[in-house]
């Protein structure tokens, strides 16, 4: 395990696969003891084993990020069990319904507003309270090249994904002077369960492949590197930026 984030404790949500494992894995190997909150037990249950087999520090709090109170649980929890809390992920997302505005159901909507965006006002709103009793932190949230840019049939996610990136900015507003920078990640398409049937039909994982410059679409582990970094020392004079990691889509 590396030493620069050692002594920290950080709060990974949609940690049980996909960006926010790998993230979960890199907050450990650079130190810091890591608590992975999520819906899915098993997964959760992997990523801490993982974290440990790699001589890392990691618990697990299961429950629902669209829930206020279990936002706040989640934090409670990352106190209890290690005695602070210095940096948050807020990586949860979900992708909604595929359907054109006006086909597109009032349930998906509601859905993915309530994790993909509320779910990071409530995160922040219960992380930021405990990072200033540590004396400062880092969160950044996950937002998307969606969040700079549409996508056809993808109303609720790209509405989501653009409110996210101007939470971050108020947070950061609201927050730095007081050692609490606030950043967003870009992610381009990334292989992660949440696209991973997509490979089954080569036409469309095609397409979005020829969507990205670079040529392919992107890993998990290369999102995870930009998140740890900009929790780090290494980040110190950043905040309130939305930052792409994304082959080169936002070019185009």
């Amino acid at each position: 395990m590396g030493e620069i984030l050692d002594g920290k404790v950080a709060i990974v949500t949609g940690g049980a696969s996909g960006i926010g494992r790998a993230t979960a894995l890199f907050y450990a190997r650079d130190g810091a003891m890591v608590v992975v909150g999520d819906l899915n037990q098993a997964g959760c249950d992997e990523t801490v084993a993982m974290v440990k087999a790699a001589g890392g520090q990691a618990d697990l709090f299961v429950g629902d990020v669209a829930n206020p109170e279990y936002c706040q649980g989640l934090v409670d929890h990352a106190v209890k069990t290690f005695g602070r809390l210095d940096f948050a992920c807020n990586n949860a997302g979900i992708g909604g319904d595929q359907k054109p505005v006006a086909d597109y159901s009032i349930e998906s909507w509601n859905k993915v507003i309530s994790i993909n965006l509320s779910a990071v006002f409530f995160g922040m709103r219960a992380q930021i309270p405990a990072m200033l009793k540590a004396g400062g932190g880092s969160i950044v949230n996950m937002s998307s090249i969606l969040g700079q840019v549409a996508f056809a049939s993808s109303a609720g996610y790209v509405a989501a994904k653009h409110g996210v990136v101007g939470l971050t900015k108020t947070a950061a507003l609201d927050y730095s002077s007081q050692g609490i920078r606030v950043n967003a990640v870009g992610p381009g398409f990334i292989k992660t369960p949440l696209i991973s049937s997509l490979e089954q039909n080569p036409d469309v994982y095609n397409m979005l492949v020829s969507l990205h410059p670079i040529g392919r679409l992107g890993e998990a582990e290369e999102v995870a590197e930009l998140v740890v970094w900009l929790s780090s020392p290494k980040a110190s004079f950043v905040s309130g930026a939305y930052i792409p990691v994304d082959g080169g889509y936002l070019t185009r």
